[in-house]
Parts: C-alpha cells; sequence; structure tokens
C-alpha cells in the first residue's frame, strides 16, 4: 500500500465567512494565503504558522445554517498538539482574554485535552501527550 505524508490541509463548513476568518486569525493566529469564489462557494485558505497546518473556512451559499454537531456521522473534532501539559494553561489564559467558549483541562491516559468551539460550535482540540 502506498504511504501518506501527512495532512496537507483540513477545511470547515462554516455559516458566516467573515465572523469565522476574523475569530480563527484573532484566537489561533491564522493568516490569509488565498481566497476566493467558486460555484457558489466563497473561501480562505490560511496557516496556522506555529503549527504548520493549513486551515480553509468555506462558506457554501446554499448551506443549512446548521450548527456543527459531533454526533452527526462525519467530522467529531479536530486536534492541534504542544509540547507540553503546562502550554494548555496558557492556552487557557489566552482563551479567558479573547472570551472563547472552553471546557476543563482534561488529564486521561492518552494524553492531556483542552477542547473549544469555534462560532460555529466546530469542536477543537488542543492536546499535549502524556508525560510532557
Amino acid at each position: 500500500m502506498p504511504q501518506l505524508s501527512g495532512v496537507s490541509h483540513v477545511a470547515f463548513t462554516v455559516t458566516d465567512l467573515d465572523r469565522s476568518r476574523a475569530w480563527y486569525a484573532d484566537v489561533l493566529d491564522w493568516q490569509l494565503l488565498m481566497e476566493g469564489e467558486d460555484k457558489g462557494i466563497r473561501y480562505v485558505v490560511g496557516v496556522l504558522p506555529d503549527a504548520n497546518v493549513i486551515l480553509g473556512l468555506r462558506q457554501h451559499e446554499g448551506g443549512t445554517g446548521d450548527e456543527f454537531h459531533p454526533g452527526r456521522t462525519g467530522l467529531d473534532h479536530v486536534a492541534f498538539s504542544v509540547t507540553s501539559r503546562a502550554a494548555l494553561d496558557e492556552w487557557k489564559a489566552a482563551f479567558d482574554e479573547k472570551g472563547v467558549r472552553y471546557s476543563d483541562i482534561q488529564d486521561v491516559p492518552y494524553g492531556h485535552c483542552l477542547n473549544f468551539k469555534d462560532p460555529d460550535n466546530i469542536a477543537l482540540e488542543i492536546f499535549a501527550v502524556p508525560g510532557s
């Protein structure tokens, strides 16, 4: 079987592209690479520079406007990694400053998790491996 070399990018469908674009830039330091419109879809593509992750946001002209729900078939959540559990406390402080909704840090056998939501309720996580 051929091998994969990594994840190219992640793209989220959002209900308000301008609102989401501003939120991701403010909260995660998302930086615009390109934007456009094609076949009823407005989109922006940017990078989370510290994570070296390309993240796209897409608003469909005929979108339903439904809020994200992890119980629906498809994406459950996306997790970004940090190098230590202590970094999760730094993220909590940054989230407090920006008014971001988040859960308490969870210390579980497979690592340490800080869960939060974007404006469309898309489930996001910051994760540190155990023992970090």
